[in-house]
C-alpha cells in the first residue's frame, strides 16, 4: 500500500466517473452488507468474534460502519468536494492500529479484515450491477475507487500503529506481550501450542511462573528487565510474568528490578494457573494501597497469605461475620468488642483464665464472667468443631478489619 496523499488523487478520479446517482442504490443496500462483512471477517479471523461481541463492540461496529459510509457519501460528493481526507474517519482508522499495537498484535489480522470486508462489497456491487443493469465500465471504475480505499484506510492504520509502538517502547512485531496475553486469557490452550507461541517469540516456555502486578503510574526500566520476563506494560493494569520458582535470588533480583515501582508480587504456579497469580498479586496490590498490608513499595503475596485469605472478598467478609457473629449482634459496641477479644483467646489459645487475662490487661474473674456470657449467648456452636473453625476465622477477620479499617 502506498501513502494516503497517493492515493488521493487516484480515487478522485474514479469517484468522478461514477454518477453520484449511484448512492441512491448503495444505501439501501448497507445494513445487510455490514452484517454480512462482520459475518465473513469473524468466520475468517476467529479472534475478532470477542471483540465484536464483548466490552465496547458497540464502538467497534459503530466504527466499521462509518467506515463503509464514508465511502459512500464520498460518492456522493460533487468532484470538487471529493477529498481523501475525512477527519473522522481517519482517526477511527487510527485507532483501529493502536488497538492492534495495544493487544500485542503484528497489522496482519486488521488488513486481512480490510481485505474480506473489500472482497464482500465488490461481490454485493456485482449482484447489484446485475438487477441494475450498470455497466462492466461503470463496475470497474468502482471497483478501482474501492481498492484506493481500502489503500487509504490501512496506510491510517499502519500509522496510528506506528504512533502506538513508539508510545509503548516496543518492537514492531511483539510476540511476546501477545504470548502473555494468551497465557492469561483462560481459554483452554494446548501444551503443544503455546509452546509453538513461545517458538514464535524466542521464549521457553517454563513449567512455574510468578506474576506481578504494577501500580498503573509504575513503570520498571526495559534496561532491567530479564531478558525471560514477559511485560505487558501498556495495559490498564501493567504486569510481568517471571518465569521459573521465585527463590531467594530471583526475588532479590526482582527487587531490584521493581526499584521505584508500587508492586505485588503473586505466588508461584503452574503456568495454567498464571490468571490466578495475577488476581492474587492485583488483590495484594490493593490491600497494599489501602494500608491493609505493609507500606512497602513491593509486597510479596506469600508473605501475606493469611491477610489475602481472609480479607480478599470484603462484601463475603460482611456476610461471614454475619453468620457467625450474629450472637454479638444485639449486644453494645463495647460488649462486642471486649466479647470478641476474649472469644478470640479462647479459641486460639485454650489458655486458663489467669493466662487469658494476662493477655487481656483483666482480671481473672472478668475472663470467667464473659465466658459464661459467651457459653450462654452461642450455646452448642461453641462445643462442634465446624462451627468453631468459623468463629474463629471471622473474629480474626474483624480484628484485621478493625486494624486497617477496610
Amino acid at each position: 500500500m502506498t501513502a494516503p496523499g497517493q492515493h488521493s488523487a487516484p480515487r478522485v478520479s474514479a469517484l468522478s466517473a461514477i454518477p453520484r446517482e449511484l448512492t441512491t442504490i448503495m444505501r439501501p443496500e448497507l445494513p445487510s452488507l455490514l452484517k454480512e462483512m462482520l459475518e465473513e471477517i469473524v468466520g475468517a479471523i476467529p479472534e475478532y468474534a470477542d471483540l465484536l461481541d464483548g466490552q465496547g463492540a458497540r464502538v467497534i461496529r459503530r466504527g466499521i460502519e462509518q467506515n463503509v459510509v464514508a465511502f459512500v457519501e464520498q460518492v456522493g460528493l460533487p468532484p470538487q468536494r471529493t477529498t481523501g481526507t475525512m477527519p473522522s474517519r481517519d482517526e477511527i482508522c487510527r485507532q483501529f492500529g493502536r488497538f492492534e499495537a495495544y493487544e500485542g498484535r503484528n497489522l496482519d489480522r486488521l488488513l486481512e479484515a480490510y481485505r474480506i470486508a473489500c472482497q464482500v462489497a465488490l461481490r454485493r456491487v456485482r449482484v447489484v450491477g446485475r438487477r441494475y443493469n450498470l455497466s462492466a465500465a461503470l463496475l470497474m471504475t468502482f471497483a478501482d475507487a474501492l481498492f484506493a480505499y481500502m489503500g487509504e484506510i490501512a496506510e491510517l492504520s499502519r500509522e496510528g500503529y506506528r504512533q502506538a509502538l513508539v508510545e509503548l517502547g516496543e518492537e514492531p512485531d511483539n510476540r511476546r506481550r501477545r504470548l502473555l496475553r494468551r497465557i492469561l486469557a483462560g481459554a483452554p490452550m494446548s501444551r503443544a501450542t503455546l509452546k509453538e507461541l513461545a517458538q514464535q517469540a524466542n521464549w521457553t516456555l517454563p513449567e512455574e511462573v510468578t506474576m506481578v502486578a504494577l501500580h498503573p503510574g509504575s513503570r520498571p526500566k526495559r534496561s532491567e528487565l530479564d531478558g525471560e520476563i514477559l511485560a505487558d506494560l501498556a495495559d490498564p493494569e501493567p504486569h510481568l510474568l517471571v518465569p521459573g520458582h521465585l527463590d531467594d535470588m530471583r526475588r532479590i533480583s526482582l527487587s531490584l528490578v521493581l526499584t521505584g515501582c508500587r508492586a505485588a508480587v503473586g505466588l508461584t504456579t503452574t503456568l495454567s494457573e498464571a490468571p490466578d497469580s495475577l488476581r492474587w498479586a492485583r488483590q495484594a496490590l490493593a490491600l497494599s494501597e489501602t494500608g491493609v498490608l505493609t507500606d512497602l513499595p513491593v509486597v510479596f503475596c506469600e508473605d501475606h497469605l493469611l491477610q489475602l485469605w481472609l480479607l480478599g472478598d470484603p462484601p463475603l467478609l460482611r456476610q461471614f461475620g454475619k453468620r457467625y457473629l450474629r450472637p454479638l449482634e444485639s449486644l453494645t459496641p463495647t460488649q462486642r468488642s471486649r466479647l470478641s477479644d476474649t472469644l478470640r483467646s479462647w479459641l486460639s489459645t485454650r489458655d486458663t483464665a489467669p493466662q487469658m487475662a494476662e493477655e487481656l490487661g483483666v482480671h481473672p474473674q472478668t475472663i470467667r464472667y464473659r465466658l459464661r456470657v459467651l457459653e450462654r449467648i452461642f450455646g452448642p456452636r461453641l462445643s462442634d468443631p465446624d462451627e468453631r473453625f468459623g468463629i474463629e476465622v471471622a473474629l480474626r477477620a474483624l480484628r484485621l478489619q478493625s486494624r486497617n479499617r477496610i
